[in-house]
């Protein structure tokens, strides 16, 4: 794509069209949890199926995430980004006037296609768009959005719960991508990958591989660790997942070359963004529920009180994203991360069955900023982590192990709640919230460790962007140089024979 076709496009429209169609996407992983009773009341079903309300929209959308990135590379972003709007978008509509609750995990589940299809080329037609001076801002207004919209779930599905219907949780996509669905036509640019065949065996063995370890680890509290599902899910997907790594190192064309996670940078924002969720996602999970259940404050007065952590990155990220312009991505996104840290180990310390406001809001704010210092330069360092033909393959990598992390986070921390604590009493909920919170604290601090292993400075990291491995490079040089002989060959022999024949 030509820089005049980007420049078409619009920066503004492409970072207001890719923001919002990523909170979308992204609203949804948790919009669901505070009206779970509601539409129990309304629907019927037992606690499994509630549970499937929310995992089959993860579960669909952490499997599909890469393939819909290589679909967008392959086919055009710009093509494959309105197919999976409208899809999601239909699906929403599906969810909202859902008879059943087989029909609403149906629809949840397609939902999930069509953002995994959506979300990862949301950074691809971004980046298309944004002049590269200035893609730190750009990236921290969506990288800001899309987690204010994480965070902020439980208080939306709260507030339409307890004031409209929960039909209204899902009712809300409609319109937005009736809206975007023309824009995005008319305002994005189209763009594609390196054109590569479509990697079947990669996809088969990544979807494969991630639908049995998230379904472990979603069905594992419910179920117990040693039922057979779950013990089947957990072994047969790692399996997989270890295939698909030994595929990536030996398939000419692979999804997603593992020669990326010798890169510093791609591996330490990898690994610090799975570290991230996990610990984010569990802590989200069981707080909203405190605050509830155990503090007594109805959905909407939790979802308010829990605004100087989830609205913080509103405020912060976008200012962020121009510090990590100047001076880098690694030191804003770790010091975000050691903040996050400190600040779940301040609301662990904190929480009692009367735990007054006033003693949880400085742990709510120092978490809030240091999400906010996360979501803005991370974004930046994933797609300046690979060449540009591969941002796509990163993208759609990146947010895939962060849905993993999230369901990581979730089963690992209601696991450790479980075994602690529980719904008896607010004291035996507040005996089990508390070992999860320190567990989510130590997981978010070592993430800010692994993001310290990221090369310091933009020059290391766009080397590790624009480089290939040394190896390959030696191989480029010695095919250009053999080329180059035989050119030189097939010249001399050229005149060889016309002197000949003179």
């Amino acid at each position: 794509m030509s820089e005049q076709t980007a420049r078409r496009g619009g920066a503004v429209w492409a970072l207001v069209i890719t923001s919002v169609a990523g909170f979308m996407a992204a609203l949804d992983n948790l919009v669901v949890t505070t009206a779970l009773p509601s539409i129990r009341r309304d629907l019927g079903g037992g606690l499994g199926d509630l549970e499937w309300t929310v995992s089959a929209y993860t579960l669909t959308f952490a499997v599909l995430l890469m393939f819909g990135a290589a679909l967008g590379d392959r086919f055009g972003r710009r093509r494959l980004f309105l197919a999976g709007l409208t899809v999601f978008t239909a699906a929403s509509a599906a969810a909202a006037m859902a008879p059943g609750i087989d029909s609403l995990i149906a629809a949840r589940a397609v939902q999930g296609v069509g953002a995994a299809v959506m979300m990862p080329l949301t950074l691809t037609l971004l980046t298309a768009a944004v002049p590269a001076a200035k893609r730190g801002m750009a990236y921290g207004i969506w990288g800001a959005v899309n987690g204010l919209a994480v965070a902020s779930g439980p208080l939306i599905g709260g507030s339409l719960t307890e004031h409209v219907s929960w039909h209204w949780i899902f009712w809300l996509n409609v319109p937005l991508g009736l809206a975007l669905l023309p824009l995005a036509r008319l305002r994005l640019a189209e763009s594609y990958g390196a054109g590569a065949p479509l990697d079947i065996p990669g996809t088969l063995l990544a979807s494969g591989g991630l639908f049995g370890l998230v379904y472990g680890l979603v069905r594992g509290p419910a179920d117990g660790w040693t039922s057979p599902l779950v013990l089947t899910g957990l072994v047969a997907g790692g399996a997989l997942l270890v295939g698909f790594v030994l595929h990536g190192l030996r398939a000419k064309n692979p999804m997603l070359p593992m020669r990326l996670f010798r890169s510093r940078a791609f591996a330490g924002i990898n690994a610090a963004s799975l570290l991230m969720f996990l610990g984010m996602f569990g802590s989200i999970f069981l707080l909203s529920q405190y605050m509830q259940g155990v503090l007594g404050y109805s959905p909407t007065e939790a979802g308010l009180r829990m605004l100087p952590w989830t609205g913080m990155p509103m405020l912060v990220a976008p200012i962020a994203g121009i510090v990590s312009d100047r001076i880098g991505g690694r030191p804003v996104v770790a010091t975000g991360l050691f903040l996050q840290a400190v600040g779940l180990g301040w609301m662990a310390a904190v929480a009692t069955v009367d735990a007054s406001y006033a003693v949880q809001l400085p742990g709510l704010i120092v978490s809030g900023i240091g999400m906010a210092l996360f979501f803005a330069p991370a974004s930046s360092l994933v797609m300046s982590s690979v060449r540009a033909h591969e941002q796509g393959i990163a993208s759609g990598a990146n947010n895939a192990l962060r849905e993993v992390g999230g369901a990581l986070g979730i089963a690992v921390m209601a696991s450790i709640f479980s075994a602690q604590g529980g719904y008896e009493s607010g004291q035996a909920f507040v005996d089990g919230l508390r070992p999860a919170l320190i567990t989510g604290s130590a997981v978010v601090a070592l993430a800010g460790f692994a993001a310290l292993l990221i090369p310091a400075g933009r020059r290391a990291v766009q080397a590790g962007a624009e480089g290939e491995s040394e190896e390959e490079s030696l191989r480029e040089e010695e095919s250009r140089s053999a080329e180059g002989s035989r050119s030189a060959e097939g010249s001399r022999a050229a005149g060889a024979l016309e002197s000949v024949s003179r």
